[in-house]
């Protein structure tokens, strides 16, 4: 019998391939849509955020609201003061897949394996906070 997992981290809708990869092998991570699962004998419930095209302010307060990491893809996350807004507002913590680097599911995979270890820390981060990550960089979004 499985055991409940312990999500805590919600890929956006705009990574969506990158999180069903992820979600295949890592039983802390839900998606929009996702109709749960079981991974390592630990069972997701489904997501409480149901359609990919939920819009910011809507779901950036519910995955907040859970304490999820958000994982997004925002070149100019800094240049969105709505979803800047949304985040400060809501006590979000996020990071932004970001740059060239961060295209199409290869090379996110690509950014968020060679990022993990400073995105898993991220958890501990006191919110709201934004950080943007590329292959070869990690940094903090003033909010």
């Amino acid at each position: 019998m499985a055991k409940p997992a312990d999500v805590r981290f919600y890929f956006d809708a705009d990574v969506l391939g990158l999180a069903k990869v992820i979600s295949s092998l890592r039983s802390d991570v839900t998606f929009p849509g996702d109709s749960g699962g079981t991974v390592h004998k630990r069972e997701r419930p489904a997501c409480t955020i149901a359609d990919p095209a939920t819009r910011d302010e809507v779901w950036i307060p519910e995955a907040a609201s859970h304490g999820w990491l958000i994982v997004t893809r925002d070149s100019k996350i800094q240049d969105h003061p709505a979803e800047v807004s949304a985040v400060r507002a809501a006590g979000a913590r996020m990071v932004a897949l970001a740059g060239k680097d961060a295209v199409g599911v290869w090379q996110q995979l690509e950014v968020l394996m060679t990022q993990w270890r400073r995105i898993e820390r991220c958890l501990e981060a006191v919110s709201p906070c934004i950080f943007t990550a590329t292959r070869t960089t990690f940094r903090d979004v003033p909010i």
